[in-house]
C-alpha cells in the first residue's frame, strides 16, 4: 500500500502512542505478550466497490459529502488506501468464551486505522471489519462476507436511533474478491462476496483488553491500558490532584469499575426494552464504554419468549438467551473486577460493587417496564412507587409467554388501546390484538379471558394515576420502537444484494432512522415475522459466522 491520500481529518493516536507496540512488524499467527497492539496492514483487495455510506458517521468525524462519494473513501475503507496520519493495528485481548477462559484472541479480523480529533464527539476511532489477517487471526483469514456485513452495518444504525449506546457504522463495501466460509460449520462451505466494514467509536477497548494481562500477570501492561482508559474515556473521574500528579490511586479504580458496572447494566436494560439479543456476550464481546460492539449472531426477538437465543452455537445451554442478558452481564463484570484486584488491593470493595448490580439492575428494570406501559418513570424516587407494580409487570411477561404474541407489535398496539370510558370485552380486544398473534388457534377464551384480566388491571392503574390516552400514547411510543431489524428484513436485503440489488438495504437504513415514528408510508415493515422466516437459515438460526 504505497499512495497515502490526503484529507482534512486530523489523527491523534493516542492509543499507539501511549500503549507498548509489538516488535515484530509481520501478520503470523502468535502469541503477542508485554503489549497493547499489533502493526497491522489491510489486505489489498481487486476491485473494490461502495455499497452504502451512512452521512451521519461521515459528518461525525469530518468526511464531506464529496470525498465520500469519491473513489478514494471506496479505496480507503475498502483497506485499498490509506488517509495520510493512518496507522493501522490490531489490538491485543483475551477473554472468557461461554464460562470458559480461551487465552489470547484478540482482533482477528478488525484493523484500526486511527483516531480522528473531532471537536463534538472527541477522538472517533476507524475500524475496518474484515479487511484482512493479523497476527490474532489464529486459523482464520481475517476477512468477511458480504451477509455478516449487512447486518453488522444495518445493526449498528439501528440501534444508534433507537436510543441504544453502540458503536456505529461509517460504510459497507464489497471487495470484489470471494470469502470461502462453511455458514453453519456443517460441511458445506461454499465461495461468498467479500465486505469490509467501517466501523466507529471512542474506544474498541473490551472487557477482555484488561483479562489478558491480568491471567498473565502482567501488572505493568494491566496498568498501563486502565490508566489510558480512564484517562482517554473516562476523564471525569479524574481530581485536580490526579492530574496534577500523574497519578490515578485506588479511589479513581474503584469509581471507573462502578462507571462501567453502570454503564453495563444501563445497556443490558435498553436490550430488553426493544427485545435485542446480542446472540455472544463473551467478555471480549463487552465494551469497556458501554457501547453494543460485535454484531454476530444477534436478533430481535419476534414471539415474546425470555429463553430464545439466535445463536445457533448456544442452542443447547442457552447461556446467552434474551433473558439472561442482565446476569451475563454481571457475570462479566465479576470477571473484570478479578481482573483489576491488583490495582485495588483487596476484592472487598469491588465486591460491594457487585452486590448492588442486582438491585441497580431491579430498579432500572422496573423503570424501563414502567414506562414501557406509559408510567413515565424516570428516578429512584419512582422505585417505591412503580415496585408495587412488579406483579403486573411480571404478569405481562407471562401472558406474552402464553402463546405466541409478537413483542414489538403487543407494546405499540397496546399503546393505542383506547382505555379511557372505554368497556374491555374479549371481543373488542381480540380484534384489537389479533395481529400481532402467531397461532390463531393458540387464541382460546381462556386466553383471552386471562389477557381480558391483565388489561382490566391495567386499565385500572392507569384511571388510578390520571394518566390520559393521549400523554399515554406518547410515553410508550417514545420507548417502544413500530420498526426494528428483524432478522427476515436483513435476510431478505442481504438475498437481493447478493443479486446485486442493494435497494433494501438502503430502504431499511433510512426506515430504521425514525424507529419511533408511525411513518404510514411504510406500514408493511410493521407486521409479524411470515411463516417461511421461522426455521429459515439465516431469520432464525444464525452461527458466530453470520
Amino acid at each position: 500500500m504505497v499512495c497515502v491520500q490526503k484529507s482534512n481529518l486530523k489523527f491523534d493516536n493516542r492509543f499507539i502512542n501511549n500503549l507498548p507496540c509489538d516488535p515484530i512488524n509481520e501478520t503470523y499467527p502468535r502469541q503477542v505478550e508485554h503489549c497493547a497492539y499489533s502493526p497491522a496492514m489491510p489486505k489489498s483487495t481487486h476491485s473494490p466497490s461502495l455499497v452504502i455510506a451512512s452521512d451521519e458517521v461521515a459528518e461525525r468525524v469530518g468526511l464531506s459529502e464529496n470525498f465520500v462519494q469519491s473513489d478514494d473513501f471506496t479505496k480507503v475503507f475498502s483497506g485499498n488506501d490509506l488517509l495520510e496520519g493512518m496507522q493501522p493495528y490490531a489490538m491485543c485481548y483475551g477473554g472468557f468464551q461461554f464460562g470458559q477462559w480461551a487465552g489470547q484472541l484478540g482482533d482477528g479480523r478488525a484493523i484500526n486505522l486511527g483516531e480522528v480529533q473531532t471537536l463534538k464527539y472527541g477522538l472517533q476511532t476507524l475500524q475496518l471489519k474484515g479487511a484482512g489477517p493479523t497476527p490474532y487471526s489464529r486459523t482464520a483469514d481475517g476477512l468477511a462476507v458480504l451477509r455478516s456485513s449487512v447486518r453488522e452495518f444495518l445493526c449498528s444504525e439501528a440501534m444508534y436511533h433507537l436510543g441504544i449506546p453502540t458503536t456505529r457504522a461509517l460504510s459497507l463495501c464489497l471487495t470484489g474478491d470471494h470469502v470461502i466460509r462453511d455458514m453453519m460449520y456443517d460441511g458445506n462451505a461454499k465461495p461468498e462476496l467479500g465486505a469490509v466494514v467501517c466501523r466507529v467509536s471512542n474506544s474498541f477497548m473490551r472487557f477482555g483488553s484488561f483479562q489478558l494481562p491480568a491471567m498473565r500477570q502482567d501488572l505493568s501492561l494491566l496498568k498501563q491500558l486502565v490508566n489510558h482508559c480512564i484517562k482517554q474515556d473516562f476523564p471525569e473521574l479524574l481530581t485536580e490532584d490526579n492530574q496534577e500528579k500523574k497519578e490515578i490511586d485506588k479511589a479513581v479504580y474503584l469509581a471507573w469499575f462502578k462507571e462501567v458496572s453502570l454503564r453495563t447494566c444501563d445497556l443490558s436494560i435498553h436490550w430488553m426494552r426493544v427485545g435485542f439479543v446480542h446472540g455472544v456476550l463473551n467478555t471480549d464481546n463487552l465494551s469497556i464504554i458501554g457501547e453494543t460492539i460485535d454484531y454476530g449472531p444477534y436478533g430481535w426477538v419476534d414471539n415474546f419468549d425470555l429463553d430464545w437465543t439466535p445463536n445457533t452455537t448456544d442452542r443447547q445451554n442457552r447461556r446467552y438467551r434474551f433473558g439472561a442478558q442482565g446476569n451475563v452481564c454481571l457475570w462479566n463484570l465479576c470477571q473484570l473486577a478479578n481482573a483489576i484486584i491488583p490495582l485495588i488491593g483487596s476484592a472487598e470493595e469491588l465486591q460491594a460493587q457487585l452486590d448492588g448490580y442486582g438491585e441497580m439492575y431491579e430498579h432500572k428494570w422496573h423503570v424501563m417496564m414502567a414506562n414501557k406501559l406509559g408510567f413515565t418513570a424516570n428516578d429512584k424516587k419512582d422505585l417505591a412507587l412503580y415496585q408495587k407494580d412488579e406483579d403486573l409487570f411480571k404478569a405481562l411477561e407471562n401472558i406474552l409467554s402464553e402463546i405466541e404474541t409478537d413483542m414489538t407489535m403487543f407494546y405499540r398496539l397496546l399503546a393505542s388501546l383506547p382505555l379511557q370510558n372505554n368497556t374491555l370485552t374479549p371481543a373488542n380486544i381480540l380484534q384489537h390484538f389479533e395481529t400481532c398473534f402467531y397461532e390463531p388457534i393458540q387464541v382460546t377464551e381462556q386466553y383471552l379471558a386471562s389477557l381480558l384480566n391483565w388489561l382490566t388491571q391495567y386499565q385500572t392503574r392507569i384511571t388510578q394515576e390520571q394518566i390520559t390516552d393521549e400523554v399515554r400514547v406518547s410515553t410508550m411510543n417514545a420507548v417502544n420502537p413500530k420498526y426494528v431489524l428483524r432478522n427476515y428484513l436483513s435476510q431478505q436485503a442481504i438475498d437481493k444484494a447478493e443479486a446485486g440489488d442493494y435497494s433494501e438495504i438502503h430502504k431499511l437504513y433510512e426506515l430504521l432512522k425514525q424507529p419511533y415514528d408511525e411513518q404510514p408510508e411504510n406500514e408493511a415493515y410493521f407486521c409479524k415475522r411470515p411463516d417461511w422466516a421461522k426455521s429459515k437459515v439465516g431469520c432464525s438460526m444464525l452461527s458466530c459466522s453470520s
